[in-house]
């Protein structure tokens, strides 16, 4: 039983604050947690102590906590049966950072695959590794942007966020699954040393483990352009889909097409209820029948018809944000009083409740 009188198991997940939810977070993710949350005593967080990337610019940090809670909301997450979670708001998510640091090395950091993925995604992007040294006067790279101390130690916080309520499971996409088995490490080895604090967390992948973005990119980032939102009107969607790639070696209408690795039947898969018209396209794509157009027509229909609902209830949040703020401060405030419950625990184990008879 958890700490506050629940019997179910606990869940944590959440996301980092970069910007409006998109059809990659809903079908890696959103779809998942809204099934959970009658299950599991469920912690969605907003990981905005995870954005050093986007530290010059807290004021859109600050709008992109209420809107990602928008979008949870808008897509059927309910407050009333799950917490939604600020993490800078718990400031024992920092300490116990610094606590499971210390039984971290770099060596590990640097064999998780996400994170290498990141380091070449910021290089491309410009960003520097390194400092320079100019008129023998140390400098930080600024023209380009350094890559801060942060981005290397936020999978320690990653690991952190998920031990804090000590949850049984964490749904996530399939490029996080190496900061899950890092986590259950962390776990094992504090567990030994310590006597048994932490449960060992399991991952869950979503039905979708990873929708690529429109341009046929296995990552969809919204940095590159390549996302279609879950508030984008339904103007939007269409433009947005008919610029979608498809298959490059089909030239012509008449011309037999790849349905695998096709990014616009994998949003088929992913989002037209109506199996009988995906397959229909299918064939005729395959034998030349049907033209890109059609198809990409019938998946914006596809994507409107989803999208409708999620646009309905976002406009009655959007009129109405002190409901979206009430949802964050209920869900924190009952978070920090289980983060305290763990912390007293850790402090406990590690030995450093210095002051108690």
């Amino acid at each position: 039983m958890t700490a506050n009188g629940d019997d179910r198991q606990r869940i944590l997940t959440g996301v980092r604050p970069t910007g409006a939810l998109h059809l990659g977070h809903y079908a890696g993710a959103l779809e998942n947690w809204i099934r959970l949350q009658d299950e599991y005593d469920c912690h969605f967080l907003i990981a905005d102590y995870q954005v050093s990337d986007h530290a010059d610019d807290i004021d859109r940090v600050r709008e992109a906590v209420i809107e990602v809670a928008t979008d949870w909301l808008a897509v059927g997450l309910d407050p009333d049966r799950s917490h939604f979670v600020i993490e800078s708001l718990i400031p024992e998510h920092a300490e116990l950072t610094t606590l499971l640091s210390w039984f971290i090395g770099m060596g590990r950091l640097e064999r998780n695959p996400t994170l290498k993925a990141e380091m070449d995604e910021l290089e491309e992007r410009g960003m520097s590794f390194e400092d320079t040294e100019r008129e023998g006067k140390r400098q930080v790279v600024r023209e380009r942007g350094a890559v801060p101390v942060a981005f290397f130690t936020y999978p320690i916080m990653q690991v952190a966020n998920i031990l804090m309520p000590r949850a049984h499971l964490v749904p996530v996409g399939e490029d996080q699954l190496p900061h899950i088995e890092m986590t259950r490490e962390t776990a094992r080895r504090f567990n030994r040393r310590f006597g048994e604090v932490f449960p060992e967390p399991r991952g869950l992948v979503g039905r979708v483990p990873r929708l690529v973005g429109t341009d046929g990119n296995a990552k969809m980032s919204k940095s590159v352009g390549n996302t279609i939102d879950l508030k984008d009107d339904a103007e939007t969607v269409e433009r947005k889909v008919m610029r979608m790639y498809t298959d490059p070696t089909r030239l012509r209408a008449t011309d037999p097409g790849h349905v695998e690795g096709n990014p616009v039947f994998m949003y088929h898969d992913a989002f037209n209820p109506d199996t009988a018209e995906v397959d229909d396209l299918k064939e005729r794509y395959r034998e030349g029948r049907v033209g890109d157009v059609e198809v990409k027509r019938k998946l914006a229909a596809a994507l409107n018809t989803f999208l409708d609902p999620i646009r309905e209830r976002r406009s009655h949040y959007e009129a109405n944000p002190a409901e979206v703020r009430e949802a964050l401060a209920r869900g924190t405030e009952h978070a920090r009083g289980v983060a305290q419950d763990t912390m007293a625990d850790v402090r406990s184990a590690l030995g450093l409740n210095y002051l108690d008879g």
